[in-house]
C-alpha cells in the first residue's frame, strides 16, 4: 500500500493493530502474507502448518520445478487460496505481495536465499540445517542481526512440551553425574540408491537454477528432490539431516556449546555400491570436560539404542533418561533412583513451532522465538564438525574463540566452494 492509500484508509486502520516487517512495511495483524520457496516435501508441510494460524494467507509459491509448482498451486486453488507463482525466488522477494517467506530448498541454497530474504525486508522460516558450511551459518546470523529480522529455524522439537520437560529433569540433577550422552538416528526406510545414468533435464525443470552455487554436473535423478541430501555438493547426509535435531538436545541438556575435540569414523557399510556419497553408517565423538557426546547413525535399519530408531540418552550414575519424538522415560540404575515411566508427546511440534513464529512476527520480537537463527547456526556448525572429522579421518581440535580447527588442512572444509559465478553474500 502506498502513502496515498494509507491516508485514505487511516480511519479504518486507527481501529486496527498493525505490525512492521524488517524494512518498515506494515501489514494488518489479520493478514500476514507468506511465500514459500521450495514447494515439495517439507516445505509443503511447513506451509500447511503455518496456514493453520489465524490471519495467515499464502500469496506466492516459488520452485525451479514447474511441474511441482503447478501441482501445488492447483491444490491451493481447490482450497480457494489463489497464489502467484515464481521460478526466480528473487522476483518473489522483490514483489510487494509477501511479508514472510518459508525457505525449504536443498541445503546448499539456504544461505543465499535467507540473506536475500532478510535484505528484502522479509521475515523468514528456514529449514534445517540452515547452511551447508560453517561460514554460511555465520553469515546468516550476521544478516539476520543486521536486518533485525525474525528468523525461525525448522527445529520444531524446540516447541514441544515433552522435550522441555525431559531437559528440565536432566537439569534437576536426579540422574547424578552424567558421563556420556548418546544421540542417534537409525532410519530403516532409507534404503540404497540405485545407480542410474545421467539424462536430459526433464521438461519444466530449471536445472541451472537448481544447481545454483553447486558444482556443474549433468542432470541425474539421484541428486534431485529428496535424495540431494546424500551428496556433499548439496548437503551432509544423516549427520546434518537428523543430527541437528538430536544433538541440539544433547547440548541443551548438558548446557554446553563448543567441544574440545572431535573424531569420527564410518563409511558406506550397508550400501557400498549405491549412488550416494555420504556415509550410511557413522559414529562421531565430541569431547568435553568430564563427559563425551556420541553421535551415531545408520541407514537401512531401525533397531537403534534402547530399541528406538532415533533419540538422545543422558547416561548418569543414577540412571539414564531416554528422549525422542514419542516421549521420554528414565531407566534407573538398580537401587539408585526411581524409574519414570514413559511420558508421551501430547502436542504437534510443527504446529506449535509455527504458532511461535507468528507470535514473534506479531510482537516484532526475535527473543520470542524458540529456535532463532543463532540456535540453528550453532547446531548446524556442531554437526558440520562431525562431518569434517569424518572426511579428514583425523581427530580434530576446535578453537572455540577463533571458530576454526587447529589443523589447517581441516579448515578448508569451513566454507563450501561456490561455482557458476555465485559468491558468498556480503553482510
Amino acid at each position: 500500500m502506498n502513502r496515498k492509500d494509507f491516508i485514505k484508509t487511516s480511519t479504518v486502520l486507527a481501529a486496527s493493530s498493525f505490525f512492521f516487517n524488517a524494512k518498515g512495511s506494515y501489514f494488518l495483524d489479520q493478514s500476514i502474507r507468506v511465500g514459500l520457496i521450495g514447494v515439495n516435501g517439507m516445505g509443503w508441510s511447513d506451509l500447511n502448518a503455518l496456514l493453520k494460524n489465524d490471519g495467515l494467507v499464502c500469496t506466492a509459491l516459488c520452485d525451479v520445478d514447474e511441474n511441482i509448482l503447478k501441482k501445488r498451486a492447483e491444490e491451493l486453488q481447490k482450497r480457494n487460496i489463489h497464489v502467484e507463482t515464481f521460478v526466480d525466488y528473487k522476483k518473489m522477494l522483490n514483489s510487494s505481495i509477501v511479508d514472510a517467506v518459508i525457505i525449504a530448498t536443498p541445503d546448499h541454497w539456504h544461505c543465499l536465499q535467507m540473506v536475500d530474504a532478510v535484505n528484502a525486508g522479509k521475515h523468514v522460516y528456514v529449514e534445517k540445517p540452515i547452511g551447508n558450511s560453517i561460514l554460511e551459518c555465520e553469515l546468516m546470523v550476521q544478516a539476520a542481526k543486521k536486518n533485525k529480522a525474525i528468523v525461525q529455524v525448522g527445529q520444531w522439537q524446540r516447541s514441544q512440551q515433552h522435550f522441555k520437560d525431559a531437559i528440565d529433569f536432566v537439569h534437576s540433577g536426579k540422574l547424578g553425574k552424567i558421563r556420556l550422552v548418546k544421540a542417534w538416528s537409525y532410519q530403516g526406510w532409507k534404503s540404497a540408491i540405485p545407480i542410474v545414468p545421467d539424462e536430459p533435464v526433464p521438461a519444466g525443470v530449471h536445472y541451472t537454477e537448481w544447481l545454483g552455487p553447486a558444482q556443474k554436473r549433468p542432470f541425474n535423478s539421484n541428486r534431485f528432490h529428496f535424495n540431494f541430501r546424500w551428496f556433499w555438493d548439496y548437503a551432509g547426509g544423516l549427520m546434518t539431516d537428523w543430527g541437528v535435531h538430536m544433538l541440539d538436545y544433547a547440548l541443551l541438556g548438558m548446557k554446553v556449546s563448543d567441544p574440545k575435540s572431535i573424531m569420527a569414523s564410518g563409511g558406506k557399510f550397508a550400501f557400498p555400491d549405491d549412488a550416494g556419497q555420504t556415509p550410511d553408517t557413522m559414529t562421531a565423538v565430541y569431547e568435553f570436560d568430564g563427559f563425551n557426546i556420541q553421535w551415531e547413525h545408520a541407514k537401512g535399519i531401525d533397531l537403534g539404542p534402547y530399541n528406538r530408531n532415533h533419540g538422545v540418552a543422558f547416561i548418569g550414575n543414577n540412571g539414564t533418561l531416554v528422549l525422542n519424538r514419542s516421549g521420554w522415560e528414565v531407566i534407573p540404575e538398580k537401587g539408585r533412583m526411581e524409574a519414570v515411566t514413559i511420558q508421551p508427546s501430547l502436542d504437534n511440534g510443527l504446529d506449535k513451532h509455527m504458532e511461535n513464529f507468528v507470535a514473534a512476527i506479531r510482537q516484532r520480537n526475535p527473543q520470542v522465538l524458540h529456535a532463532p537463527i543463532e540456535v540453528g547456526a550453532h547446531i548446524a556448525i556442531f554437526s558440520q564438525l562431525g562431518n569434517i572429522a569424518f572426511r579428514t579421518g583425523q581427530k580434530l581440535y576446535w578453537d572455540k574463540d577463533k571458530q576454526h580447527f587447529t589443523d589447517q588442512k581441516a579448515n578448508k572444509y569451513l566454507a563450501s566452494v561456490y561455482h557458476n559465478g555465485y559468491k558468498y553474500p556480503k553482510v
